[in-house]
């Protein structure tokens, strides 16, 4: 991780807690639960990509602060439900137990609600601020619907319905990749549309990180699944093997591994390609395509 990416996690990590609403203590296992999964660490790549687009685009950081945070407790909900019995059925996450084998299947469950929920609530109370500034007002509600649209059921719980109902069968190549570019795509892309959003991007900018962010989407699903196949359980902190044992549907099954690793590099000399009008200045997100490309090293 470069200079800039580890300044942006930094400020996520520092106030990733101020945006959980006051939970009466008669619940206070819900809080522990939330907090349990959020401070485990991670590599917190969406919110540091809203961030990093926000200021790119000309906005200021802390203008996304309660954006990022929001993105990242969505991000955390979906890890908590997908570790559960019922899906991927996983016992460690980020080298510690997953939630449920500390809470149980039900505070897990509603964990994953509560963080979902405040995320809303936290992007929502940013915007009483702005009833005053029209344009600013506006440009979070866009970002907050990037946000929704990506995490929803035209986006992320898309494609975990499609990997889930692929287990076991023989899945087309258009099934995978509308899997993938949804089940994990589609969140990368609204973190970084929603963070262009906030820092006021023109429409070229928009069009073009857009498409930047599908290709660093789709291959950072595709690196995970070769991680799955090639990777070291102890740095990942999670089991691997499991794809395979589970029958999932992924691009090594599908395409084997050479041909998955070559898709990769068509992606990411794509995503280049995307950036490469803004010169030097879109340097943090060639870093970005450069750490992708070292997670298997």
């Amino acid at each position: 991780m470069n200079e800039k990416y580890l300044e942006y996690k930094e400020l996520i990590e520092k106030h990733l807690l101020d945006f959980l609403p006051d939970i009466d203590h008669k619940s206070i296992t819900l809080y522990e639960s939330m907090k349990y999964s959020l401070t485990a660490g991670g590599k917190r790549l969406r919110p540091v990509l809203m961030l990093a687009s926000c200021e790119f685009a000309g906005g200021k950081v802390n203008d996304a602060l309660p954006y990022a945070c929001a993105m990242e407790y969505i991000q955390t909900y979906s890890l908590i439900h997908d570790d559960l019995p019922a899906m991927d059925d996983d016992d460690l996450r980020r080298g510690v137990p997953t939630n449920h084998k500390v809470f149980g299947d039900a505070i897990a469950i509603l964990a994953g609600d509560g963080l979902l929920n405040t995320a809303f609530e936290c992007m929502n109370k940013d915007m009483f601020l702005y009833f005053d500034e029209p344009e600013m007002l506006k440009r979070r509600v866009k970002a907050s619907y990037e946000i929704a649209k990506g995490a929803g059921c035209r986006g992320m719980v898309a494609g975990q319905v499609a990997d889930i109902e692929a287990e076991g069968k023989k899945c087309s190549k258009e099934m995978l990749e509308y899997m993938c570019i949804n089940k994990t795509s589609a969140l990368i892309v609204a973190a970084v549309r929603a963070g262009l959003m906030l820092g006021g991007a023109d429409d070229t900018m928009l069009e073009n990180l857009t498409k930047y962010a599908e290709c660093i989407g789709l291959a950072f699903q595709i690196e995970d699944d070769l991680l799955d196949v090639l990777g070291d359980a102890a740095e990942l902190g999670k089991q691997t093997g499991m794809d395979a044992e589970r029958d999932k549907s992924t691009y090594p099954a599908l395409y084997g591994i050479e041909n998955s690793q070559k898709r990769l590099e068509e992606l990411y000399e794509a995503a280049q390609g995307y950036i490469a009008p803004y010169y030097d200045n879109a340097e943090f997100f060639n870093d970005i395509i450069g750490m992708l490309k070292n997670r298997r090293k």
